[in-house]
């Protein structure tokens, strides 16, 4: 009994295990991807619903998908409405996992450990990233046939027998499925063991059912969470995921009887029929919603009020007509190296708080906008080069060369401001404390440098001559206080008043405030020289 409980143990940790890194592991490798497949998930909600359905066959993980989802929206680079076609899709691709479990992949999955444990230390870069992801997906399987070989003994227990062969209260079994995927964030492991006694013969039909239903209501219990610290449109997504489970599991349970029927005709099989009912299950959500969508989201807008700014991931004034006119086209580049500024801006105000209040929920926001410019930078640089193949004159040869200067500046003052917010993660899982002398110099040079940025936003905008000054000579106020509190902390070090593990921390966010000043000064320089 001890032995058995404890190899139960063992196969959900290796399950957890290999779900968690296969998911981390495949967004990892998409991340260079992502926007693209967000641009194209908004077209269409259907786009949506495919991109759903492919990133949790990737990650093997509906959960993930959801949540990756719900912080994309709150951090603002697709609407709320746009993300419901996506929660839609990852329901339906977490099916694959219970199909494969009938398809007895568990049998195999050694071998899947054994292929994917050589790719990884055997290959060289491409094959060793693929060879980590097999075995990750192999430990998955694996997890479930130690749960399966776990659960094989119980065959001698009669108590457990007449429990899960017989006809039980279906709201029983909700409880169980909807209380075991919250506590382990995973709806594929108890639909997975459901299967598993299936193939054994230890459950019936009607006792596995319902824990299907309660596992595919419990699944949303990862997005609920994460939807905490999200904004609106994150807790509305979150929200929307709850209200087609729910609303899905009650008409499976009004027609209970139908299910149960249908199910019994598509199979002979008990593990193929509890694998075709949360299939059903969920292909039943999405044809229900797919095609009300814009009411849904209107009347969670009604339960959830208030108003998100949504973050365009693509550029708003890069007009292609544009193009033919190198002057207007330049306007237009002006316009959008003004927003992608602005988007610097407010990474560098989040850093700056996050140094003495770190909140992972704002990293993330953060991360999500590093991405925004980055992506408009390829986007700014792309349309410049477009713009250079016509005739220039001088002038309009001396804006473009610094505008392909600034939008390069922009970037790398929003790579600077997520370095600090690094350094102020790795703060604060140090608990590494900054004297109350630091901490005065980190805010003086902190301010000094967004007032400088808060200038540099206005010169993109209108060029003017006195706010260039102001930058030139803040910039050389900048130098000389970082260099001052890097001496004052040497002398602090040494008077045992700092912390060691505080000390590089802090002299990195210095070095990193000084380089984002830098390029606030390389804007002003040319702004300058651009009307001279």
């Amino acid at each position: 009994m001890i032995g058995g409980l404890f190899l139960f143990i063992t196969g959900l940790t290796l399950f957890l295990f290999g779900m968690i890194k296969l998911s981390a592991h495949m967004q990892g490798l998409f991340s260079g991807k992502i926007r693209g497949y967000i641009r194209l998930s908004v077209k269409k909600p259907i786009y949506g619903l495919f991109l759903g359905i492919i990133s949790t066959i990737l990650f093997q993980s509906s959960s993930a998908t959801t949540l990756l989802t719900v912080s994309i929206v709150s951090a603002g680079l697709i609407s709320f409405f746009h993300s419901l076609g996506i929660i839609l899709g990852a329901d339906i691709g977490t099916t694959l996992t219970a199909q494969l479990v009938v398809w007895k992949v568990t049998n195999i999955s050694p071998v899947i450990v054994f292929l994917g444990g050589v790719l990884f230390f055997v290959g060289k870069e491409k094959w060793k990233s693929i060879g980590e992801a097999v075995l990750y997906f192999g430990l998955i399987f694996y997890g479930l046939s130690l749960i399966g070989d776990a659960t094989a003994p119980v065959k001698e227990n009669e108590i457990f027998v007449r429990f899960f062969q017989k006809a039980q209260n279906p709201f029983i079994g909700i409880g169980i499925g909807l209380i075991f995927t919250a506590i382990v964030q995973a709806s594929a492991i108890p639909i997975g063991i459901a299967i598993i006694l299936g193939q054994q013969g230890l459950i019936s039909l009607e006792g596995a059912l319902p824990i299907v239903l309660g596992a595919n209501i419990g699944t949303t219990a990862t997005a609920i969470i994460g939807s905490i610290v999200t904004n609106i449109n994150g807790k509305r997504s979150a929200f929307s995921h709850v209200l087609f489970k729910l609303l899905g599991v009650i008409v499976c349970l009004i027609f209970l009887p139908v299910f149960l029927s249908l199910l019994r005709q598509l199979s002979p099989d008990i593990a193929q029929q509890i694998a075709f009912g949360h299939f059903i299950l969920n292909i039943l959500i999405t044809v229900i919603f797919m095609f009300l969508l814009r009411p849904v989201s209107l009347f969670v807008e009604k339960i959830i009020p208030g108003t998100d700014q949504v973050l365009p991931l693509w550029p708003e004034f890069l007009n292609e007509k544009c193009l033919a006119t190198p002057g207007e086209a330049l306007t237009c580049v002006k316009k959008e190296l003004g927003r992608e500024i602005v988007l610097t801006q407010k990474m560098l105000n989040t850093s700056l708080s996050l140094i003495h209040e770190f909140k992972p929920a704002k990293q993330r926001d953060i991360a999500y906008i590093e991405l925004v410019v980055d992506n408009v930078q390829t986007e700014i640089t792309q349309y410049l080069w477009n713009v250079s193949c016509n005739q220039l004159t001088p002038v309009l040869s001396k804006k473009l060369f610094a505008f392909s200067s600034i939008v390069y500046d922009i970037e790398r003052i929003g790579d600077r401001s997520t370095n600090i917010i690094e350094l102020a993660e790795s703060k604060h899982k140090r608990n590494a404390v900054f004297s109350e002398p630091a901490i005065a110099e980190l805010k003086e040079i902190g301010d000094l440098v967004m007032k400088n940025l808060d200038d540099a936003v206005m010169l993109i905008e209108q060029r003017d001559g006195k706010k260039i000054q102001d930058v030139f000579e803040r910039h050389l106020h900048i130098v000389v206080a970082i260099k001052a509190a890097t001496e004052k902390h040497l002398v602090r070090f040494y008077e045992k008043v700092c912390h060691a593990e505080a000390g590089p921390i802090f002299v990195d966010m210095l070095v990193n405030l000084e380089r984002i000043s830098d390029h606030c000064l390389l804007i002003a320089e040319h702004i300058k020289n651009m009307d001279e």
